[in-house]
């Protein structure tokens, strides 16, 4: 009984969130004017965020081992790290895209459409991975264990390669910072 209260409260929250969070990132992209509040030079974002990106995708592969060994406890610890990164990450693309005007790709040639295959499906992905992570961080929580392995199947592998690409769309962007 107690699960299904819990339930009736995250699982709208969740999906409020899982909507809120593209549609936010989505306008302040298109914003007509930018506030660079915090007076950060554009190439500082993407650096800050590759490298986010990057310690994700190795607590990631961390919190893969862990459970595989039949580590719950560090499993869990690299997780909710992920996580954490993940939301600063957030927190920091925001402020990003609130401060600096898009950057476009200048390559030319085979990469260009290597690129944009990669920077097509890492949006798109980052869209779906926040559902994903968040039902699979509340089962995980919640240790509702079936439940979260049942999910962690689909999330752990997108999460990743939403991570891995984000460091990827990074060195390609470098040298138009």
């Amino acid at each position: 009984m107690a699960e299904v209260k819990k339930d009736k409260v995250a699982i709208p929250v969740i999906i409020i969130l899982s909507v809120l969070v593209p549609l936010i990132v989505l306008v302040l992209m298109n914003l007509p004017e930018r506030y660079n509040f915090l007076g950060v030079q554009v190439g500082a974002f993407p650096l800050f965020h590759a490298i986010l990106n990057g310690l994700t995708a190795i607590l990631l592969m961390l919190g893969f081992f862990y459970i595989r060994s039949g580590n719950m406890i560090k499993h869990r610890n690299v997780m909710i790290s992920a996580f954490g990164l993940s939301a600063i990450f957030l927190i920091s693309y925001v402020i990003s895209k609130i401060s600096n005007d898009p950057v476009p790709f200048g390559g030319e040639g085979f990469l260009r459409p290597i690129y944009f295959f990669i920077l097509i499906s890492h949006i798109a992905l980052s869209a779906i991975i926040v559902p994903l992570v968040l039902f699979t961080m509340y089962r995980g929580l919640t240790k509702e264990y079936a439940k979260h392995k049942k999910i962690a199947r689909w999330t752990f592998p997108i999460w990743l390669y939403v991570a891995i690409t984000g460091v990827l769309v990074y060195l390609f962007m470098i040298p138009y910072y």
